[in-house]
């Protein structure tokens, strides 16, 4: 950080927002000292070998896109060099001592006071201290409320030794500068006398000399242009440049994915210093060939003659000996060897592997993310401009990469006829294999560090509010119709027809070639607009009744249809006015209900058509489509389904999946709960039997691994990989040298004739990794004293997968824990996924599961963990199949609680996972940063599934993932409420809902939006309430009122019952006087016999006093706001009124004391007992709003005469203000205006000595207004 001296003091120079977010405070007032012990960690694992780390690069991010060009901020990032400008090696220095630097002259102090204070205060808000000017005032201009402001005197006065004052008031110290006075008049001889401070230096170390760098080898001896290419690729991929042939393709041989292919190409320019060139595509230069000649093409001036040397080249630093060049007829090649140095180093194979007639995809494995990068440091390198218009799919091999640097700089022809061979070293044993040793990785505390969210229902408002989606029905389109058996479909028929449309219908049992070819052809005849899928309503008989093949025929009919159908239609079913609507039958509430799922085979249907949105909306032509997963419950009627599909397809573009149950539009959103939910959890010992599939994978076997240390017990291990052998001379490689494994791959290869390319090599090597994977759980389950079983098997086969069930029901008669963690993925969009594709990935995770289940019928099981997806939960694109068979385990998990009510059904939505696993190679870390979406930590990961199965009685679906960026986007930006609508309605109002001011949007995640801003100068309840002069605050009251009135808007016809669980964080003030806006959310959820709880927030936004501060946003009041289609009943209240001799203190002593200004002082005399506090409310008082006849749902001022009374008893018997902190529950069974004529008396009672209240407002006869419960008050500090 740059610094600067003023007056004196040497100071950071200020760098706007702090970079670090201030701790937030748990203290409240009248908390006293704790002491927080660090809890130690109890999670084990096996000490695993070393994960491969790629070296940090500069890396150009490209989007994953079906095109893939390079891009002007490319070029920008990059380094340019040419051939002129290159320096002349420079031999290494003699090493001299090095000196260390004399210390600074000694400085004047600055005043310690200041310095102290600042320092302090910068540390607790995060901010530097040159930001802190002293004029600021601590609560409007800094943000530090008056919680952390008495955290902070605190910790000011023991920096100083000062002693705590009596009677000292915070509010007397607004400012840092009368903070600062404050510490002076305490300690006066802490004066600024110009004493000297000493500065000590750390001293150097002094670095090694350096070896002498080798002297280069001339330029005439190989193509520069080829050996710069092939050096880099080499670099990137970690292979040696004999294994880089040029006709190996940059992806499919070499394994460089698009994201490197983009981040080579970039170096590759820059090392050629060439131009970044517009429109260039990764795709057209998919080999070494083909980037050579890209270069060539480029950098015509580039020859082998030994005249020209390649921009930004170093020379080598120690000598090697060199791969060998690519050679031509005429001598080496230096396009060519250049472009494969650079694919070699991208993809980490050898130069000689790779040929250059090799697609970069499909041979080497580059993706073309990757391969824009690669072009882009092939353009660099070779020193060729950005190309306008480049496609890379018109440069598939490294040949026509290396034609294309040839046609960009023909300047680099072959001129040279040397050429050095390359040496194999001979590979030399390593040590015997030994089992891993067991170590601790990840606790369950560090699970805790990482979100997890569970998916809920929330409600959506009414059609009739929602923007359209842009769909429309009519003479001119053309509607494909899959039916199902319940005359559902027919119905929807109907009333299509009756609009013009013409309705494609298919029957429900059609079958899949048959469906291909009818879609074909009605496409012939014109355009298909939408498609409405139905199959999904149909009811489904109980699982564990299934056959295997029954089973597979209910998931054709379903998903496997919809994806033959979608596929075929992909092109015509895109875009705005397009739509696909799938109708679903998991109960309304997509299976978050409390019933589970009725019908859970629709959740394939789900996870498929959230995955159809997302790769349209991910491509140009199919933004704007209408994509939807309609569920219902389980019901006879048809007519009213079919008008409830039509109107879906017509209006709220906000949301993908959308219930309808007990009268009211449903979705699901997210919401964070801890897993301790005060059930009794599973305890895991040597009794404990697991049955996990996917057990070679490197992830299951490190949570094998985790559980094995926690349980001793007994694992029967399941994975396709065969039975490992323990003296596998492979896996030995593989865990102590892997680059020797790699190599003795190559030579069996070559030894049989079979050219080795990169991919071939990194599909073998993925082999033995997973045998390593499967024989470390059996290893580790032996040393942590446990019993492991392996199974080599496929899931698919049913009578498999039974035999080794009944030997678990022979010896164990029980499953205490199935962990189903076995599938695959193959990434592709639909017009590129084969049907034996999609059935591959889908059967095995999903035929795997139903076989296991139905194995074990009658058997106990305890709980089921699928490993699922954020795919599954939000779609992803090119998983269509992965999705649905996620959505599908995740719904049969939450089906269980009807057909196995004790096996607990859970269902883990992983992120991707970093430094293990596949998901952390190649480009997928920098595809989730560029995304916003984090890297799950192993530490955290492992310990989950423990945690959920230990902690409480988890069932049910957890998202585990940290951010989830673009996945919680909303797909409208109010969330397809139409707004302006909406206010219209609410301005119309008789009683206006003053605490409801604008809505802004309902979303998808967070609920409804408002913004209600407030004047202090206009309205009672502000100028009357203001605890410190001339600063109201927000009365509590109040913002009930508008929590609740809040939640009628969200779910209008609603009444509200009560206010529950209401949480007091901080004042909300109005400093200065001045208007503030309120910012309102709230998320609708379904309760018990058909009641509504909208969770309901309040916050403020406070602006920064000076540019460069952050905006700080903050919660005041947290609650629940019960809401039901009828008022609550008041219930009988026997009482009778006090006279008014026995209420002794009357107002004028009350609000001596109390700040409250005439429209709150609710308390006209009131008596206080042990227990007890009766107050009698004032009559007359002034309007508590403007206007006077704004809405009233919570009796505001009835409920402030309970606090005012707990208040008074508080002062009365404690000797101290009580503020309001929260309460348990409030209801407001009638407004005063009410009792007419009758007096009003609160009844406020506390049984545990002023920790708690009850209260009830009554009228003289006894009617009951208001009940509140379990309120709790804080005490005011000084």
């Amino acid at each position: 950080a740059a610094t600067e001296v003023v007056k004196r003091v040497l100071r950071v120079v200020a760098q706007g927002a702090p970079q670090r977010t201030p701790v937030a405070s748990s203290w409240r007032y009248g908390t006293g000292p704790r002491l927080r012990a660090a809890a130690p960690g109890d999670g084990h694992m096996a000490d695993y070998p070393p994960l491969p780390m790629a070296p940090p690069q500069a890396v150009t991010r490209v989007p994953a896109a079906v095109r893939v060009e390079e891009t002007r901020e490319m070029r920008a990032r990059e380094p340019v060099a040419s051939a002129e400008n290159v320096p002349a090696p420079i031999p290494a220095p003699t090493p001299q001592p090095v000196a260390i630097p004399a210390p600074p002259q000694p400085t004047v102090a600055a005043d310690p006071v200041i310095s102290k204070v600042l320092a302090l205060v910068a540390e607790k808000t995060g901010y530097p201290e040159d930001m802190l000017d002293l004029d600021l005032d601590l609560e409007a201009d800094l943000g530090i409320d008056t919680v952390k402001q008495a955290e902070t005197f605190a910790t000011i006065q023991e920096a100083f030794g000062i002693l705590a004052q009596e009677g000292l008031s915070l509010r007397d110290y607004p400012t840092l500068q009368s903070v600062i006075d404050f510490v002076r008049s305490m300690r006066p001889e802490l004066q600024v006398q110009g004493a000297v401070q000493d500065v000590s230096v750390a001293s150097s170390a002094i670095p090694e000399p350096a070896p002498p760098p080798a002297p280069p080898r001339p330029a005439a001896e190989v193509d520069p242009v080829a050996s710069q290419v092939l050096a880099l690729v080499a670099d990137k991929t970690g292979y040696p440049e004999d294994m880089l042939e040029l006709d190996l393709d940059l992806e499919a041989d070499l394994g460089i994915d698009t994201v490197k292919q983009a981040e080579t190409f970039a170096t590759i320019r820059a090392t050629f210093d060439i131009p970044l060139q517009e429109g260039l595509n990764l795709r057209d230069y998919p080999t070494l060939q083909s980037v050579i000649d890209f270069v060539r093409s480029m950098r015509p001036d580039l020859q082998a003659n030994g005249t020209a040397q390649v921009a930004g080249a170093a020379s080598p630093a120690v000598p090697e000996p060199a791969p060998p060049p690519v050679q031509t007829a005429k001598g080496i090649d230096p396009v060519a060897s250049q472009v494969l140095a650079l694919v070699a180093d991208k993809t980490g194979y050898p130069e000689d592997m790779l040929e250059l007639d090799l697609d970069l995809e499909a041979d080497l494995g580059i993706d073309t993310v990757k391969q824009a990068e690669t072009f882009a440091t092939i353009r660099a390198t070779f020193d060729i401009p950005l190309q306008e218009g480049l496609n890379l799919r018109d440069y598939p091999t490294l040949q026509s990469v290396i034609d294309f640097v040839r046609s960009m700089r023909p300047d680099l022809q072959v001129q040279g006829t040397v050429q050095v061979a390359g040496e194999e070293s001979a590979m030399v044993p390593a040590a015997a294999l030994t089992p891993p040793a067991l170590q601790p990785l990840g606790t369950l505390e560090a699970t805790d560090q990482i979100p997890r969210r569970v998916p809920v229902p929330a409600l959506r408002p009414t059609l009739e509010l929602c923007k359209p989606t842009g769909v429309t029905l009519d003479a001119a389109s053309r509607i494909v119709v899959m039916l199902d058996q319940g005359g559902v479909g027919k119905k929807l028929v109907e009333r299509l027809q009756k609009a013009g449309v013409t309705v494609l219908a298919l029957e429900p049992g059609i079958a899949t070639a048959e469906l291909e070819t009818q879609l074909v052809a009605w496409l012939d005849a014109g355009p298909i607009q939408g498609v409405f899928w139905l199959p999904a309503l149909d009811a489904e008989p109980p699982l564990e009744e299934l056959s295997l093949d029954e089973w597979r025929e209910l998931n054709r009919l379903r998903v496997k249809n919809l994806y033959t159908a979608m596929r075929t239609l992909y092109t015509s079913v895109a875009g705005s006015g397009r739509f696909l609507i799938a109708a679903t039958r998991l109960g309304g509430l997509h299976g978050y209900g409390a019933e589970g799922a009725p019908a859970p085979l629709g959740g394939a249907v789900t996870g498929f058509t959230k995955a159809y949105r997302i790769e349209q909306t991910m491509r140009e032509e199919g933004k704007g489509i209408t994509v939807k997963a309609v569920d219902f419950e389980i019901s006879r009627k048809t007519a009213e389904l079919a008008g409830q599909l039509i109107a879906e397809a017509l209006s709220d573009p906000g949301v993908v999946e959308v219930g309808h149950y007990d009268g009211q539009r449903y979705t699901v959103t997210l919401e964070e709960q801890p897993a301790r939910d005060g059930n009794p959890g599973m305890e895991l010992n040597r009794d404990t039997v697991f049955v996990v599939t996917g057990a070679a994978g490197g992830i299951t076997s490190a949570i094998v691994t985790d559980l094995a240390v926690a349980s001793q017990g007994t694992f029967y291990l399941l994975d396709l990989v065969a039975a490992p052998a323990r003296n596998d001379e492979k896996v030995r490689l593989f865990r102590t040298d892997k680059e020797a494994l790699k190599r003795l791959l190559i030579d069996e290869a070559r030894a049989r004739g079979v050219r080795p390319t990169p991919a071939a090599i990194d599909k073998q090597i993925l082999g033995i990794e997973r045998s390593e994977a499967a024989l470390r759980a059996i290893e580790s389950v032996e040393a942590a004293g446990g019993t492991a079983h392996y199974f080599s098997l496929d899931l698919r086969d049913g009578a498999a997968v039974t035999r080794v069930v009944e030997e678990i029901r022979s010896h164990h008669g029980k499953i205490d824990v199935l962990l189903h963690a076995g599938g695959l993925l193959i990434d592709k969009v639909l017009p590129d996924k084969e049907p034996h594709q999609f059935d591959l990935v889908f059967d095995v995770k999903t035929d795997g599961f139903f076989n296991l289940v139905k194995a074990a019928k009658g058997m106990p099981i305890g709980a089921t963990v699928s490993f699922s997806s954020v795919a599954g939960r939000f779609g992803n694109n090119g998983q269509s199949d992965y999705s649905a068979a996620n959505d599908l385990l995740c719904k049969i998990s939450s089906s269980m609680r009807a057909w196995r009510p004790g096996t607990r059904g859970i269902a883990i939505d992983w992120t991707a996972w970093g430094q293990i696993g596949m998901a952390s190679r190649g480009s997928v870390p920098q595809i989730m940063e560029a995304l916003g979406i984090d890297m799950l930590p192993p530490e955290a990961g492992i310990p989950t599934i423990r945690r959920e199965l230990t902690y409480g009685g988890t069932r049910g679906e957890i998202v585990v993932a940290g951010r989830l960026g673009a996945w919680m986007n909303e797909s409208d930006p109010a969330g397809g409420l139409d707004v302006e609508k909406v206010n219209a309605q609410l301005g119309g109002r008789q009683n206006p809902l003053l605490m409801v001011g604008k809505v802004k949007a309902f979303r998808l995640y967070g609920g409804l939006e408002v913004e209600t801003t407030l004047d202090p100068k206009v309205q009672p309840f502000l100028f009357d309430h203001a605890p410190d002069a001339g600063t109201p605050w927000l009365p509590g009251v109040m913002a009930t009122e508008a929590l609740a009135e809040l939640a009628t808007v969200a779910a209008p016809g609603y009444q509200v019952i009560a206010v529950e669980n209401e949480q007091m964080l901080g004042a909300l003030k109005f400093f200065r006087m001045e208007p503030r806006t309120l910012y309102l959310s709230a998320t609708v959820k379904p309760g018990e016999n058909g009641d509504l709880v909208a969770h309901a927030v309040l916050r403020s936004v406070t602006v920064p006093a000076r540019e460069g501060l952050p905006t700080q946003v903050r919660e005041h009041f947290i609650a629940d706001v019960r809401l039901s289609p009828a008022l609550a009943q008041a219930p009988a209240v026997k009482f009778t009124p006090p006279a008014s001799s026995n209420l002794s203190i009357e107002a004028e002593t009350i609000y001596h004391t109390f700040f409250h200004g005439p429209a709150y002082q609710v308390i006209e005399r009131a008596r206080v007992g042990d227990s007890e506090c009766v107050a009698l409310m004032a009559s007359g008082l002034p309007a508590n709003t403007a206007p006077a006849s704004a809405a009233s749902i919570m009796a505001p001022r009835l409920v402030e005469l309970c606090f005012q009374s707990a208040a008074l008893w508080t002062e009365k018997v404690k000797g101290v203000m009580g503020l309001p902190l929260g309460f348990k529950r409030v209801t407001a069974y009638r407004q005063p205006d009410a009792a007419g004529d009758r007096r009003l008396y609160c009844l406020c009672r506390t049984a545990d000595n002023g920790a708690t209240f009850d209260a009830q407002v009554v009228d003289e006869s006894g009617q009951l207004y208001v009940e509140l419960k379990g309120y709790v008050t804080v005490s005011r500090p000084a």
